[in-house]
């Protein structure tokens, strides 16, 4: 395993903002890597993938979005534009390039509000399984969200937050919701959670995730992405949302991929968290596409 990539960081509106950047050799478009947000998780999230795949043909940035991992966790509710915000600081200020995004699961909407905000900075897009398409194809009442978010934002979800941070509910919904093979939940997973969570102002991010302020309908929006578009669906992915639909990896596939004006996809070994369980797969499929593409 290599050596982690040392932390810098940048001002976004008053907060530090933690990145980890691998530099290039070579002049390729830059890679953006969106980490998933949940308890424990940062861009840490992205360790493994950054390991195989640093060849040295592009640089490689990697952000820990506002919250979450080393940058600042001021407690206020997180929406996708406010981090597409940061990303779009982030792009503009540090990298100064047109970049590739590489988006896990539910962050998707993040990537959505990304595009919008500056798409002639966005040459194209690696989804690693987005969500099912009826999470992202209802409208949700921001009042409903806002209850939500007070629920969290109280005792109550100061308790479950206590309660989410253990290792044994950690391996648990590992092993129920994200990994397709329960002994790929190891040390190194549950390490880099208990890292990410022991400050406890963690917390707002996942509140924010929790309380679906990402939950909207972005189907109009795609189909203004003329970007190219990969999206790679483990074999054994499912929704972890309770009232989403379920649907088939292949199902799912196929709703990006029509939806999408310039978008393919591919099935992979695993379930919800491919760039760590399946993570030579998840590289390959990746840079096949990028060298097919041209970007």
């Amino acid at each position: 395993m290599m050596q982690p990539l040392p932390t810098k960081t940048y001002d976004w509106q008053g907060f530090s903002c933690a990145y980890r950047f691998a530099p290039a050799t070579a002049t390729q478009t830059p890679m953006l890597f969106i980490h998933p947000v949940g308890v424990g998780l940062s861009g840490r999230f992205w360790d493994r993938c950054i390991a195989a795949w640093q060849e040295g043909d592009r640089p490689l940035y990697v952000p820990d979005l506002l919250g979450c991992g080393e940058s600042a966790m001021p407690h206020v509710a997180y929406y996708p534009e406010d981090w597409a915000a940061q990303l779009k600081f982030f792009i503009e200020s540090v990298i100064d390039q047109v970049v590739v995004l590489v988006v896990q699961g539910a962050l998707f909407p993040v990537a959505m509000e990304l595009v919008s905000q500056c798409p002639e900075r966005i040459r194209g897009m690696i989804l690693s399984g987005p969500p099912t398409a009826s999470l992202i194809t209802e409208y949700t009442d921001r009042f409903w969200q806002q209850v939500r978010w007070n629920l969290f934002d109280s005792p109550l979800g100061w308790g479950f937050y206590l309660y989410a941070r253990q290792e044994s509910f950690l391996r648990q919904f590992s092993i129920d919701q994200l990994f397709a093979q329960p002994d790929a939940v190891d040390s190194e997973w549950l390490r880099m959670l208990a890292a990410g969570c022991a400050n406890l102002d963690s917390r707002h991010a996942v509140y924010s995730f929790l309380s679906g302020f990402w939950r909207k309908d972005y189907r109009s929006a795609m189909k203004h992405v003329h970007q190219p578009v990969l999206v790679v669906m483990g074999n054994q992915a499912s929704s972890i949302s309770r009232d989403g639909v379920a649907d088939s990896p292949l199902d799912r596939l196929k709703f990006y991929t029509e939806t999408f004006p310039n978008a393919e996809g591919v099935v992979i070994p695993g379930r919800n968290v491919l760039p760590y369980e399946s993570t030579t797969a998840f590289v390959e499929a990746s840079q096949q596409f990028l060298a097919a593409k041209e970007l």
